[in-house]
This record gives structure tokens, sequence and C-alpha cells, in this order.
């Protein structure tokens, strides 16, 4: 028979016999047979993981921005030793870009009968929930040429709320707070506020304040000091529709927003107001009322962390309903919303006759300061252009603010950086001159 290939090669040269060319199932169990052996071995010699036991502990809320760590206790039953690979999965959202692999992956030996606590870090980019997914368990045996692999579901969640960078701002309005409430050498007089004391005129004093009787008594000019009065209602709404899903910088108007609110009823509280809460678009997304000064911010934070924008347009008239209902006596009503002209105009001016008939009302926007910048472009044709839009919108801006204005409406637009500042000191004003 004519031998052909390599065969017919190896043949000429007589280096081996021609049969043992000839491929057999002996010579293949011949080589792979002690390595199919081992494999077999090493995996009836990995720990089974379907019997292990999960279990998580650890934090369930973290400020975004900053660390949480979930523990997972993984307990072996079996009478073999754990060797294993785990994977603790987790929304992307859950950590930095490009982290996610170094941060959910383990290693972990368990001898028989024993536990192990892993802990997986979280570093949230994203508010809201984030709930963890499968953990999947690959078992190597002792050899490492062999592994079982499952998944298990251990549920666990963590809230990520609002990062409230604005407290920065709270001790210098608080300070600012303790002058008009008489702690200080420094009293202000405020127009429908609580009699507090009389003290010496000085240059700049308000010449309405000066009381006459106490003058002639002493022979010189007295002026009435004023207690801001306490135990007042604010109503902070947040405007969750499609206006605050417009990023500014690198977050949401709404973020922006919801740090302002913070700020905002920190102060009230720590002024003894009692302070609201209400997120609507078209129906009432979050509300907190009736909570106690000391619990006030925490329900505030824990109610606006999965709050997201709504791309909707807001329902004027019933959110105005809402407010009256939830604010039957006079308050301060803060609605944080767009100063875009359209919503404005169609939405909140027809209803807002109700809203100033029975409340004060201050309405807060974030102004994006890209738009003060394409102001100041110039060189070019398209920068010239860039400027006349920028103008533009500046100019409708100011017309719907002025709009409110004559409505009796209070207005702070402010940068994402400044609104929050500019927010409490426009409650303080408001303090001081006794409206409210």
């Amino acid at each position: 028979m004519a031998l052909t290939g390599r065969a017919a090669l190896l043949a000429a040269l007589g280096s081996i016999p021609v049969g043992i060319l000839e491929p057999s199932w002996a010579g293949i169990i011949a080589v792979n047979g002690p390595l199919a052996l081992a494999c077999a071995i090493d995996h009836a010699l990995a720990a089974p993981v379907r019997t292990l036991g999960l279990s998580r502990s650890g934090d369930t809320s973290v400020r975004l921005g900053e660390t949480a760590d979930v523990h997972l206790t993984v307990t072996n039953p079996s009478g073999r030793t754990l060797r294993a690979r785990v994977r603790d999965a987790w929304p992307p959202s859950s950590w930095l870009p490009g982290t996610e692999i170094a941060a959910s992956r383990h290693e972990v030996t368990v001898p028989a009968g024993e536990r192990r606590r892993l802990t997986t870090r979280l570093r949230p980019t994203r508010r809201g929930d984030r709930t963890a997914d499968r953990v999947t368990i690959r078992s190597y045996g002792p050899l490492g040429l062999w592994a079982r692999q499952g998944t298990h579901v251990v549920p666990w969640t963590v809230r990520v709320l609002p990062p409230f960078t604005s407290r920065k701002h709270l001790p210098s309005r608080l300070a600012r707070l303790r002058e008009l409430d008489g702690r200080t050498s420094l009293l202000t007089r405020g127009e429908g506020t609580e009699f507090d004391s009389l003290r010496d005129y000085v240059p700049g004093d308000d010449t309405r304040s000066i009381d006459w009787r106490a003058t002639a008594r002493q022979h010189k000019v007295a002026v009435r000091t004023w207690r801001p009065e306490r135990d007042r209602h604010i109503l902070i709404c947040l405007d969750t529709g499609r206006t605050s899903a417009g990023r500014v910088g690198d977050a949401p108007r709404l973020d922006s927003a919801m740090d302002a609110a913070l700020l905002l009823a920190a102060l009230a509280t720590r002024a003894g107001d009692r302070v609201d809460l209400l997120a609507h678009d078209r129906r009432p997304r979050a509300q907190v009322q009736g909570r106690p000064a000391a619990d006030v911010l925490p329900s505030f934070v824990n109610a606006m962390a999965p709050l997201e924008a709504e791309l909707v347009e807001t329902d004027s008239r019933t959110l105005v309903s809402t407010i009256l209902r939830s604010a039957p006596r006079r308050s301060l009503v803060v609605l944080l919303t767009s100063l875009d002209k359209a919503p404005i105009e169609e939405g909140l001016l027809p209803v807002l006759p109700r809203l100033t008939q029975r409340h004060t009302v201050l309405v807060a926007s974030v102004a994006d300061p890209h738009v003060a910048d394409m102001t100041t472009s110039r060189g070019s044709v398209d920068a010239v252009y860039e400027a006349a839009a920028g103008t533009q919108a500046q100019t409708e801006r100011r017309r719907t603010a002025d709009q409110l204005t004559r409505h009796g409406v209070h207005v702070v637009d402010a940068t994402p950086d400044t609104l929050a500042p500019a927010l409490a000191d426009a409650y303080l004003a408001l303090k001081a001159a006794g409206r409210l």
C-alpha cells in the first residue's frame, strides 16, 4: 500500500514503524488519560457551590460621592475546602468608571465548616437606590484544573443620598440668624415681628423704630428692637418636570435645586420654623409633612434620594391645588423651578393669583453660567451670533422674573454654586422684614 504525507516520509527515513503512526483511541487515551483523570479528581474535590450559605451586612445608605462598604459572608457547610473566585455584581453606576472589575471580584479560601467575609466597596455616581445583582461563585479543585460554577441571589439595597454640598454655607447663615434672633448685640428691626427690648439709637437705624415715649422719659433717643417670629410654616416645592432634567455643568437642575432646598430646610428648622417638602410634576412624587425639627433633614434627604426628573410638562394647576391643600394657613411657599418663558407664562402665571392671595411665594431657579459666558464672545461671526443668543436668553429670563415680581413673587435666579446661599439669604431677608 502506497504511503503518503508525513507517514511516508517517516517510513522512508526508517525512524518508527509505520503501524504506530496509524491514529487509534488507545494512543489518545494513553496521552490524555492521566490529564482526564486529574481533571475528574479535581472536579470531585472542588467544594459544591449550591450548598454555600451567603448573607450580607454593611451600609444601607451613603451620600453621593462617598464610599459604602457592603459585606458578603460566605459559609462553607461542606466537608471540602472552598477555593473560589467570587463576583459580587452591582449596577454599573455603583462605581467610578473603570473600577468595577477590581471592586467586584474577590478570591477566597474557606475551610470546611467555616466562613469568611468579603467586602465590596461601592462609590456610586448617581442618586437613588442601588440593588445588588447576582453573586457568581466559581469553585476550583486543589489542582486548579476544573471548577464548579453557580449563582446566588443575595438581596441588598444601598440608598444614595444627595451630597448636600451647600452645608458649608450653614455656619455663616446661622450667625446672621442669631443676629436676627437677638442672641448678639446687634438686633434687626422687622415689621410685624415680636417686640424684644429698647436700646440707644445709632446712626443708620430705621427712624420708624424710635420709641418716642421712652425717648421722652430717658432724654435720649431710644429705639425698639424686634425678635423675628418663630413657628412659621415653610413649604419647599421641587418641580420634577422636564425642565428640571436639563443639565447645568455636570448635574441636572434638579440636583442643584435639592441642594438649595436642604440648606434652606436646615436653616429654617434652626430658626424654629416648620418645614415641609413637596416634589411634583403631573402628580406628587414625594411629600414630607409634620416632622419634628430633628427629623426634618434626614427625612428630606431620604425622600429626595430616588427622585428623578420626569420628561413631562409640569401641571401647574394641579401643583397649586396640592400646595393649597398642604398649606391651609399662611406660609412661605418656595418653588424651585425653571424661569423658562413658556412654562411660566403658559403654566404658572394663570394660576399664580390663587397662590399669592394666601401665601408669600418665592421662586428660585438655576441659571446656566455658560449663558453669561456666551454674552462676552467676540472675534468671529460665530462668536458674535453666540453673544447675541446669550443676551437674548438673559433678556427673556429677566422679563419672566419681572412678570413674577409684578405678581408679588420674590425671585432668586442664581448659578448652581450660588443658588443655595442666595436662597438662604432671601429667606433671612424675608424673616428680617417680618414677611413670614
